[in-house]
């Protein structure tokens, strides 16, 4: 059978896929476009089980919030390149696990890849998104936040940085202050009694043995350290930090003198604690074509 560029034109639409890949497809196929998408869909699968061992640690934060501001999600969406990070169809995919995540109300990456959207499922999605770009792509991780008795408001700084806040007594200003002041202070902790036990025991343990090394007697150490602790305390909570917005005021302050309340936060930024390989794709690229 004569495969046509209408024919090729049709299955590049349906799958994404490459015209040379569509085209042997079809002959492979007698011009069956059926099985030729079901077989390119496998040959997909295929690639993507390939890619899925290279790192991904570039990509994008993505935030949606409910319509009455009770719960939102965080997600983040990874890519192996910068300009994959702002290719339209991966842009399209992150919009699309979003809304789901926010449409079915997910509570983990697994419950979300599970969704179906135009009748696939958001793995198969991802899948085809791989064949068709070339790289490796991962729903990292994903976090809902609910504010049963207040707000939840969000900030994004570009694509790298995304912050949900829940919030009591704050209003929509408020909250998205919080929320920068979150994305460029990133503190571990909303106050010192979140602070876990073991945390500040290895903190003090740190901090006596540097003190210890002054020389200096035993209830000065001690002094030294309450110190030092209280200032660390300052340093890694949301209520203890100098407001970004107005350095001469604690966040504690801001949220008394509006009588508003930090109930939770979440902070995700592209790429942390992904252990990035030495190699990248601009050497790949000047490999493969040396080896030309």
């Amino acid at each position: 059978m004569s495969i046509t560029a209408a024919m090729v034109k049709e299955l590049r639409e349906i799958t994404g896929a490459g015209m040379m890949e569509c085209k042997k497809a079809l002959v492979e196929t007698n011009g069956d476009i059926e099985v030729a998408v079901e077989n390119l869909r496998k040959s997909g699968a295929a690639k993507a089980a390939k890619k899925s061992g290279r790192v991904a640690a570039d990509g994008i934060i993505k935030v949606a919030t409910a319509d009455d501001n009770k719960s939102a999600y965080i997600a983040e969406i990874n890519c192996e390149t910068d300009f994959v990070a702002k290719d339209s169809n991966f842009l399209q995919f992150a919009d699309t696990l979003i809304q789901a995540a926010l449409d079915n109300n997910v509570d983990s990456v697994e419950a979300l890849m599970a969704c179906e959207v135009d009748g696939k499922n958001l793995e198969q999605a991802r899948t085809d998104l791989v064949a068709k770009i070339g790289e490796n792509i991962q729903l990292r991780r994903i976090q809902k936040v609910v504010a049963a008795d207040g707000q939840v408001g969000s900030y994004l700084h570009g694509k790298n940085i995304g912050v949900l806040v829940a919030a009591t007594g704050a209003d929509e200003d408020l909250i998205k202050d919080l929320a920068m002041h979150v994305a460029a202070s990133n503190p571990q902790y909303v106050d010192a009694d979140e602070v876990p036990a073991d945390v500040l025991e290895k903190e003090k343990e740190i901090l006596v043995a540097q003190a210890q090394d002054s020389g200096k007697p035993a209830e000065i150490i001690e002094k030294m350290v309450e110190g030092r602790i209280r200032k660390y305390l300052a340093e890694i909570t949301l209520k203890g930090q100098n407001f970004v917005k107005d350095p001469d005021v604690t966040v504690a302050k801001l949220l008394k003198n509006n009588q508003a309340d930090v109930l939770n936060f979440v902070r995700f930024e592209v790429g942390e604690g992904i252990e990035k390989g030495e190699d990248n794709f601009v050497e790949e690229v000047m490999s493969q074509a040396r080896g030309k």
